[in-house]
């Protein structure tokens, strides 16, 4: 029992000793591999900050938060989702027939990429905004409108609305609208690379290998 009590502080200090060997030794920056036009890959520092980087064309894509080890799994985690990436920053009566969905965005190249799914008591609509960034719905009767931005298509923001009242509705992207957040998101160290998923990509297992 003597020796077990001796044995113990050596045994942690060899613990520890090897996961900060094994800490250091992945830190760097892995590239996705595999993928035809499309650069992405995720960095990880020393300090357990990490960054994600994805380019596909001209869109540019990031993601930035802490990553942890254990057994060899990679945790990337970023602060908590808002919940919402537009923002209703005005509602107005202006005595039309219609309801008007307004996008408001000074990149103008980017409202003609947001749909809406306007819920009405006849039924759903899906609409795309014109290059003015403009919807407009001949029916009164919304009160629930989802905005879809189409250059991130898993950013979708619920909104109620009252066009008893209001017949203009203007939003604005929030500023983290090409953010990427990562909950748990688990991959792989395999030797010198990184296997897993991919956040943005279909369900599948690809290779991330380090520079």
């Amino acid at each position: 029992m003597k020796q077990l009590f001796i044995l113990l502080p050596v045994l942690f200090i060899f613990s520890s000793n090897m996961q900060a060997q094994t800490a250091n030794n992945i830190t760097g920056i892995y590239y996705l591999q595999g993928v035809m036009e499309t650069g992405s890959g995720i960095k990880l520092n020393a300090d357990s900050s990490f960054e994600f980087f994805y380019t596909y064309g001209a869109l540019d894509r990031y993601g930035t938060g802490k990553w942890s080890i254990e057994n060899n799994t990679i945790a990337l985690n970023s602060k908590p989702y808002p919940g919402k990436d537009f923002k209703l920053i005005g509602s107005t009566n202006e005595n039309n027939n219609f309801t008007t969905i307004r996008i408001e965005e000074k990149n103008t190249a980017l409202p003609r990429f947001v749909y809406c799914l306007i819920k009405t008591k006849k039924g759903d609509s899906l609409l795309q905004a014109d290059s003015h960034g403009y919807i407009a719905l001949t029916d009164k009767s919304a009160d629930t409108v989802h905005l879809l931005f189409e250059l991130c298509p898993e950013k979708i923001s619920t909104f109620t609305i009252n066009t008893a009242k209001y017949d203009v509705f203007t939003f604005n992207f929030e500023q983290w609208i090409f953010e990427v957040f990562f909950k748990d998101f688990k991959l792989q160290f395999v030797k010198d690379h990184l296997e897993g998923r991919h956040p943005l990509l279909n369900d599948k297992i690809y290779i991330y290998s380090k520079e």
